[in-house]
Parts: C-alpha cells; structure tokens; sequence
C-alpha cells in the first residue's frame, strides 16, 4: 500500500495502509472531540464511527465561530472598548483557521478509515471544483452560498449553514478573512 497524504492531513498520524494508521488516527480523532468521549469504549473498537462523530463536531465548532464572529460587533458593543472588539475578531479568525483545517482534516482521516487510496491524482480538485472543496461557478469565481432559510444570513450572503467551503470559516463583513464562507 502507497503512503502518500494528501495536503491538509493531520501530523502524527501515520498514512492509510501503514501499520500505526488507524491506531494514530484514533488518538488524533479523540484529542478532537471533547474528553468524555475517550469513555466510550465503542468508538475506539469502530474508528469510523468515531471519525463521524469528530466531522460533526469540527464542523460544529467552525459553524459556531462563524456564528460568533457575524455577531461579535453587535453583542458586545458597549461592553468592550473598539479596540478590544477588534482583537476579539482577530482571535476568532486566527481560531477559525485552526478550526476549519482541523474540519478539513478530519475528513481526510474518515476517508482514509473507510479505504480510501490518496494518490497525487486523487488529490487534484474534483471537476467543478477550486483547490480545498470550493465549487465553481460557470463564471469561474467562487459560489458564494446564499442561506438556508434559517434567518441567520447577513446582507452580504454569508450563510449560517453548516457546510464547509474554502476557506472555511469565519466571514468577514470586508470579505478579507481567511475564514471566509464562500
């Protein structure tokens, strides 16, 4: 079996078809869900479940962070000094990268639990598809989602839905984040 990983796949843990690969994985994977779920011995006997498990809740915590920059301005103001509101939007898009390559690389370790081969073939963008996930419009930007529905969405077409795109993340009013809804 190859070794190769794709861009994007977590250190330390070993390559799909390598000896240590699903032992690694599964101790990358409990160190992202919350603690309490190393107490259930079910999910390391089923790692894939365990995988699943971890997306959701990647994607999760990058969809609160989305949520909690869009309102970060507004819910704080009066309570924070400008400045400080303005750190605290640094902060959520420093963790909101951290969050959406961490969501990004879950993925990748399911996909490798469930048998998938990387190759460098298999790690070019699907067709219709930017480098990280982001579909391509026919005029070749980016599809910017436009909302589910729910009410949570900004003039500016930033979507509260929980769907990861590139870069994903949190979006800007300025559209300058690196956590970007797009």
């Amino acid at each position: 079996m190859g070794t190769y990983t794709p861009a994007g796949w977590p250190a330390g843990v070993h390559p799909p078809g390598s000896e240590d690969f699903e032992s690694t994985a599964v101790g990358w994977l409990l160190d992202v869900v919350p603690p309490d779920y190393r107490l259930h011995g079910v999910l390391r006997r089923y790692p894939v479940a365990l995988a699943t498990i971890a997306r959701y809740h990647a994607r999760a915590c990058v969809e609160g962070a989305r949520q909690g920059y869009r309102t970060a301005r507004t819910e704080l103001a009066g309570a924070l000094p400008p400045h400080a509101i303005d750190t605290v939007l640094a902060a959520y898009r420093k963790e909101g990268a951290r969050l959406a390559a961490t969501a990004r690389a879950v993925g990748l370790v399911e996909r490798g639990l469930r048998g998938e081969v990387f190759t460098p073939e298999t790690d070019q963008p699907a067709a219709g598809e930017l480098p990280g996930g982001t579909r391509a419009r026919a005029s070749g930007g980016p599809r910017r989602v436009r909302g589910n529905g729910s009410g949570g969405e900004r003039a500016s077409g930033v979507s509260s839905a929980p769907e990861l795109a590139e870069p994903a993340g949190i979006s800007s009013d300025r559209g300058d984040s690196d956590l970007a809804t797009t």
